[in-house]
């Protein structure tokens, strides 16, 4: 299903970027600031009860100037475009002021739906708080404190059930009903995507045909290569051939989110002849954070001088170190150049990150791992790995259970990680792995038993001094 998205509205300073880290669970975006995209934007992840959704932080409005339109152009107004739902948040202990009345004239403009969140309630009366916003025609005001979760939980509960409509449930598809390798393309405008699509889709071979989205504007696109059954989720939707000479694709993150956690392996296009720049790491970001097997495609390579390629290949090896996983490939999408080989590693990673692995394996190999470099001592005590079971696929996920191991320090857990990955050859995707802290059963039974032993040390020595006594005492009556 189309995870909801949520974007929070409101003034500077008024706690929209606290609530945004409460709600994704994290002292920062998930995904780095967006340059051009983003100056005030950024987009997480967030899950209350059954309920998946999207939230997008924007930058604070004055809603001081002549029109609030020119502040809401750009970044603001897209979040709220592409928005199911608008948090718009005020200070409640500034009170209402003149912005925020302003700020919300402009939002009824949008006919979204539009909850008014009073934050920075902690200490005060919520009947108080919350009197005076009553005049904005809003509804019910939400009091809330973002900074110490004081009914966060619970509004988000309400909006999200009344978001998500039963309705909308039912449009849920299984994924099952979309055949072969579910392959996400995605990337910048222009860099080439569009032209990379049509390559895939449109060679004699391959027969492919329009399917209605299921997630917003993404397209589903069955067709097969070489007697291997694909779908592909495409973020722009598939033109058809009378229209492939648009070059530019608006871009959206919300789009790109879901096709990334609708697919089995991601393709991610960055275009050579401008380099990798800070939008293709906020892309890779996504892709690393939805854990989808991930394959690199460096396109307009033939166009390339000697001096770029050379530029490329430096960036390739200094900026994406941390994806050393992911196989890069150098492409022309426009003369077909390098696409065969994108199919086969496709096809490869789409078997690694589906690759069931057995108990017993997954144990030999942490043993192994454990014998070549023990793990560090922690509190003086030695960290013990006792036994691992596969998680789940897509991403592979490994659970170790052990004594101490939620103490074991990153560089330790990436090296487990480069062991299984190696073990296994899980190419082309991130290895997450999960401890479970063992439990042991006889701990209580221990401090029983030197409770008992306590005692009966203490009873033992209270009879000893009893018999001394008494031996003494005999001794006094016969040397009298």
């Amino acid at each position: 299903m189309s995870k909801p998205v949520i974007a929070l509205v409101g003034r500077p300073n008024v706690g929209k970027s606290t609530l945004f880290n409460r709600l994704t669970r994290t002292r920062d975006a998930i995904v780095a600031d967006y340059p051009g995209l983003t100056r005030d934007r950024q987009y997480g992840t967030g899950r209350t009860g059954n309920h998946p959704y999207i939230v997008v932080d924007t930058g604070g409005l004055s809603g001081e100037q002549e029109g609030v339109d020119p502040l809401m152009a750009g970044q603001v107004r897209s979040a709220i475009e592409e928005s199911d739902a608008i948090l718009f948040l005020v200070d409640g202990r500034a009170g209402l002021i003149p912005a925020d009345e302003a700020i919300a004239n402009y939002i009824r403009q949008f006919n979204k739906p539009t909850y008014l969140l009073v934050n920075k309630a902690e200490g005060h009366s919520h009947q108080l708080i919350s009197a005076d916003f009553f005049q904005m025609g809003l509804g019910q005001p939400f009091v809330i404190s973002s900074a110490h979760g004081d009914n966060v939980k619970e509004t988000i509960d309400h909006i999200l059930d009344e978001v998500v409509t039963e309705e909308e449930e039912e449009k849920a598809f299984d994924l099952d009903e979309h055949p072969g390798i579910r392959v996400a393309v995605v990337g910048r405008p222009n860099v080439g995507k569009s032209t990379l699509i049509n390559r895939m889709i449109g060679e004699e071979r391959v027969v492919a045909f329009d399917m209605p989205g299921t997630t917003r504007d993404s397209i589903f696109v069955p067709f097969e290569r070489d007697g291997q059954a694909y779908t592909l989720i495409d973020t722009a939707g598939v033109r058809r051939r009378k229209n492939i000479k648009e070059k530019i694709e608006k871009f959206s993150i919300v789009k790109a989110i879901e096709a990334m956690e609708s697919c089995n392996v991601v393709v991610l296009v960055i275009d050579g002849s401008e380099g990798i720049t800070d939008q293709d790491l906020t892309l890779l970001g996504l892709a690393l954070e939805s854990g989808r097997g991930l394959v690199i495609a460096i396109n307009k390579w033939d166009n390339l001088t000697e001096d770029q390629r050379n530029k490329i290949k430096h960036e390739l090896e200094f900026k994406l170190h941390f994806v050393d996983y992911a196989k890069k490939h150098l492409i022309s999408a426009l003369h077909g150049s390098g696409v065969g080989d994108l199919f086969k590693t496709i096809r490869g990673v789409y078997q690694a990150v589906m690759k069931k692995v057995s108990t017993s394996d997954l144990n030999r190999v942490l043993e192994q791992a454990v014998l070549d470099h023990q793990p560090p001592l922690i509190g003086g005590r030695r960290v013990k790995l006792r036994y691992a079971h596969l998680g789940g696929s897509n991403p592979p996920r490994v659970i170790i259970h052990g004594t101490q191991v939620d103490k074991l320090p990153q560089a330790y857990t990436k090296y487990l990680m480069n062991v299984f990955r190696k073990a296994f050859k899980w190419q082309g995707t991130p290895v997450f792995i999960e401890y479970k802290v063992t439990v042991n059963p006889y701990e209580n039974r221990k401090s029983s038993f030197s409770s008992r032993r306590g005692k009966s040390e203490s009873q033992s020595e209270n009879l000893a001094v009893k018999r001394r006594k008494k031996k003494n005492t005999q001794q006094k009556r016969r040397t009298n």
